[in-house]
């Protein structure tokens, strides 16, 4: 036997505005809201258990403790890499600053709450 990874839990000082931005980059869409206030996203006609992990956006006022120990990478599959940079950056990414060289294949991002993503630059198929 062995586990799955279902979801990925995030906490959130605005889980609609990270759900929207995240939705956007991944082309997810809201799959649920819980009385918490926690949004679960994901692949349309995905659910609880589906191949592809989902995303749920938890509301939290704890402030961030510094750099994250968990990060998303995300590869492109539909254009190349320095076009989806344009698209994160307009969705609201911005650059971060983790201690990368500059001679790097990838590009360290951050959300609009400053959670660090990677963009790679491998381009995958869609599932």
């Amino acid at each position: 036997m062995a586990c799955r990874i279902s979801e990925l839990v995030i906490d959130a000082a605005d889980p609609d505005g990270l759900a929207a931005f995240w939705s956007k980059v991944l082309g997810y869409v809201e799959l649920g809201r819980e009385d918490d206030g926690s949004i679960a996203i994901g692949p349309p006609d995905a659910a609880f258990g589906g191949p592809l992990p989902i995303l749920v956006l938890s509301p939290s006022s704890d402030p961030r403790p510094g750099k994250l120990r968990l990060h998303i990478d995300v590869n492109v599959t539909d254009r190349d890499q320095d076009a989806e940079l344009e698209r994160l950056l307009a969705l609201g990414a911005r650059p971060a600053d983790v201690g990368q060289t500059g001679a790097e294949s990838w590009y360290v991002l951050a959300d609009p709450e400053g959670n660090e993503f990677c963009l790679l630059r491998t381009r995958l198929q869609p599932l």
